[in-house]
């Protein structure tokens, strides 16, 4: 069994497994310390975090498959139908998991720009930058596929800092985010 395979199968048992966490509504004593580090790091990096965000938002869907298209057809395929579908799939979870924002379970929380509405599990734009770099690494030459993967990690560090996600909800969007890429790039390496 390969590796993408055994990414495929493994990533929604984690996610299944965070999701159950999160369902339970609380924030563990671990995960606010994660949190209160990022959340209250330094105030210049919070615009420039919330630039770096807009890689896991649903409008660098398109961009990224338009930029792949030219020379990866199937994959600005896949990009552009598993990110929208990434994002999609994560509003209809928050709806189950009901789990809140930061500002909804813990107190004295720093949030940049207007505060973030609705349910926190899982981070959509998490979900969104991990599904675009697990298909993108595909097809970018080796170094830029390493380096591709410093983008999630700094949309779900950047949503923290911004006060819009508990780190359960970035795990959750980047176990959700594997899963969907891997499951892509499955089906692209049977076409």
């Amino acid at each position: 069994m390969n590796l993408r395979r055994v990414v495929a199968l493994t990533s929604p048992v984690a996610f299944v497994l965070l999701a159950r966490r999160a369902a339970l509504g609380k924030v563990s004593a671990a995960e606010e310390r994660v949190f209160r580090l990022v959340n209250k790091s330094r105030p210049q990096l919070r615009w420039p975090a919330w630039v770096v965000m807009q890689a896991g938002s649903l409008s660098a869907v398109p961009v990224s498959a338009v930029l792949a298209r030219r020379k990866h057809r199937a994959e600005a395929l896949a990009l552009a139908i598993d990110g929208t579908a990434v994002w999609a799939l994560c509003k209809l979870i928050k709806r189950f998991v009901k789990r809140g924002r930061p500002v909804d379970c813990l107190d004295n929380v720093v949030i940049t720009g207007k505060a973030q509405r609705g349910r926190g599990f899982p981070s959509g734009h998490a979900a969104v930058a991990t599904t675009l770099t697990v298909i993108g690494a595909r097809f970018l030459p080796r170094p830029a596929s390493q380096l591709a993967w410093v983008v999630p990690v700094l949309v779900g560090a950047g949503r923290q800092l911004v006060g819009a996600h508990l780190p359960l909800d970035v795990a959750g969007g980047a176990a959700l985010g594997v899963t969907a890429g891997s499951l892509a790039n499955i089906a692209l390496d049977a076409i």
